[in-house]
């Protein structure tokens, strides 16, 4: 039989009737927007497209895909996602959440989900702030952030999601922004490539009320001093004119001017599969001296949790057949007289 053709698809196939209720100007439109794109061009037929969110401004997303859908409960759409996946290995699933949702009251879902590494792809909208509820600032909030909830600046020191997902086990970890349209697009594509679980930081702005969060990242006249896009494979240079670069002194990065004490062969490469190294640009991220990694910054091959499972059910299914109460009984029992 010839193989069965997947009909072509547009990004307006993926949007839905629903009217798109974010705050004008909201970077989510722009992620919506990339998502919607690049969906077309994956190759997978429509109807296995599944999209779960938690709760939250991102969460709203299910409602503006024209696909199968589930805005789920706060925290907890890792837990959904992970049983749609399981039930039906063949789904494409997305989930999407915030930097509340998802370093908050979802952390240890989140963590666990990169542990198993099911094959689901993790859009994480990170604004910084809790912009449903108005205001209040979130886990990844930088220290002494002035809100409604903390007007005196708060405390706290924040969480880094790249990091985290570094130490949960994540086998693929990235990083972009919503006003760098073509990066977002990108990141996705790789993203969807990746056999499990793939984590994706999106800096999102919030311009109600955390406004210009990330404006040193997108202002034309210096973003090239501030992103340090990461290729594989290639040196990590950055500058209006391309001459610095990260170099590492011993075990600690630091930026050196190409040309002067330094060539490009003194610039550190980058390297996906190196885990340390990933960790070291990770913790780049609210140092002020270094610009801010955007890319894969890490990824790894391992054996999928839908996989691992399946081939257990294979092999014990196959080895002996139990009966029912047999397995309720279980073999520590005794009598007692």
């Amino acid at each position: 039989m010839p193989e069965e053709t997947i009909q072509k698809l547009r990004k307006k196939d993926f949007e839905s009737d629903q009217d798109v209720k974010w705050c004008p100007g909201c970077g989510d439109y722009m992620i919506l927007a990339q998502v919607q794109k690049v969906f077309p061009e994956l190759g997978i037929k429509k109807e296995n497209f599944l999209v779960v969110s938690g709760i939250g401004c991102s969460s709203r997303f299910p409602y503006y895909m024209n696909t199968y859908g589930f805005h789920s409960i706060h925290g907890r759409a890792p837990a959904i996602a992970s049983g749609a996946k399981l039930a039906n290995p063949n789904l494409e699933v997305w989930m999407v959440t915030g930097d509340g949702d998802a370093m908050s009251i979802g952390g240890n879902h989140f963590i666990h989900l990169l542990r198993r590494n099911l094959n689901i792809n993790v859009l994480l909208f990170n604004n910084r702030i809790y912009g449903l509820t108005k205001g209040q600032y979130s886990p990844t909030s930088e220290e002494n952030k002035v809100t409604y909830s903390t007007p005196a600046g708060s405390v706290d020191f924040p969480f880094n999601p790249p990091s985290l997902a570094l130490g949960a086990g994540g086998t693929f970890i990235a990083r972009t922004i919503d006003r760098e349209s073509k990066h977002l697009q990108s990141i996705i594509k790789e993203a969807q490539l990746h056999s499990g679980t793939s984590f994706v930081e999106v800096y999102q702005n919030c311009n109600i009320f955390n406004d210009g969060a990330f404006a040193d990242l997108t202002d034309k006249e210096i973003k090239a001093e501030t992103q340090l896009i990461l290729e594989n494979e290639k040196p990590m240079i950055f500058g209006k004119d391309s001459n610095k670069g990260i170099h590492l002194d011993g075990s600690k990065p630091v930026v050196v001017e190409i040309g002067k004490n330094h060539s490009i062969d003194d610039v550190l490469v980058h390297d996906t599969s190196d885990k340390v190294l990933a960790m070291i640009l990770s913790e780049l991220t609210y140092d002020a001296n270094f610009p801010t990694p955007l890319g894969v910054i890490y990824k790894e091959d391992k054996p999928t949790y839908e996989q691992l499972l399946i081939d257990k059910i294979d092999i014990a299914t196959k080895s002996r057949k139990i009966e029912l109460q047999e397995l309720i009984k279980g073999t520590n029992t005794w009598k007692v007289s």
